[in-house]
């Protein structure tokens, strides 16, 4: 025997049909939601200053550095307007420039700009990055001759001494690895050796150098403070849980992704630095990030 489906059976089965086509929209529309309510925020890239304060019994009165990273080239306002001004309402009392200020794949003009605009007003110091040896020898020549015609210091396996505010500080500075990988190896540590020998115990010694990676042994040299970059935060971040997720030399969850680690008497401050434009994958809760370190 054979039973017919009512007609009311069948109008009852396309409303619960659409019924159902209808809550799934809803609930893929409602992820849609939440995924873009977490992602928006976290590409912001608008530049912040990030402060650090610091005490040493070897400086009498406050010193105020800021430490600016891995800019690639990249622009902030017309003629880096806006960088430049951000650093002049820190006002600090000298600038390090810990690398990677170039780029090998964009323009030298917006890092040029920068440099120009800052140079006369301020001391400043730099060391390469690895990105400025990346650049063909023509344009790296040019990078180098942009920063002596500017009058920054480079150092290159060297130190300096400066007074600041009364307090006497030493800065030393040394090449990033892949100035020598080709075939000078071992250089670095011949220039980290240079530098770290005969350290002054009466001032306040300060390394610049790019690489985070490294702080195991910066931790063994006897310097007070380290200043490096290199990591870009890690690229994404998880705020409270994730540091960093991939960074150059470190791999996945880089354990010097960014901000402040200490060995003993060694402080070593990560910059997340300020690349933006030049990098392939955007940056994810990690804005970009001018940093101040203020020590007493």
């Amino acid at each position: 025997m054979k039973f017919a489906r009512s007609a009311r059976s069948d109008k009852h089965y396309s409303m619960d049909k659409r019924r159902s086509g209808a809550g799934g929209l809803k609930l893929r529309l409602m992820i849609l939601a939440i995924f873009l309510l977490v992602l928006i925020p976290g590409l912001d890239c608008r530049m912040k200053v990030v402060n650090y304060s610091l005490e040493s019994d070897l400086i009498s009165s406050h010193v105020r550095v800021a430490l600016i990273t891995d800019l690639h080239s990249c622009r902030y306002g017309k003629g880096e307007k806006d960088l430049i001004e951000a650093i002049d309402e820190q006002a600090p009392d000298i600038i390090l420039l810990g690398g990677d200020i170039f780029d090998d794949k964009l323009s030298n003009d917006n890092a040029e700009a920068f440099i120009r605009g800052i140079s006369g007003r301020y001391p400043v110091y730099y060391v390469t990055g690895n990105h400025e040896y990346w650049s063909d020898e023509d344009k790296y020549r040019d990078q180098m001759e942009i920063l002596d015609d500017c009058g920054v210091i480079r150092l290159q396996g060297q130190t300096d001494s400066i007074e600041i505010n009364g307090n006497m500080i030493t800065i030393a500075g040394v090449n990033d690895p892949d100035a020598f990988y080709k075939n000078e190896a071992g250089a670095l540590d011949g220039q980290l050796e240079a530098v770290s020998a005969d350290l002054p115990e009466d001032t306040y010694n300060i390394l610049l150098s790019h690489r985070p990676e490294l702080f195991e042994t910066y931790s063994l040299l006897g310097f007070d403070l380290v200043l490096t970059g290199h990591a870009h935060g890690g690229q994404w971040r998880i705020p409270g849980l994730v540091n960093g997720v991939l960074a150059p030399n470190q791999g996945l969850f880089p354990e010097y992704a960014g901000g402040l680690y200490q060995s003993g008497v060694m402080t070593m401050i990560v910059s997340r630095g300020l690349a933006r434009e030049s990098t392939p994958v955007p940056r994810l809760y990690n804005r970009p990030e001018l940093v101040i370190i203020d020590i007493e």
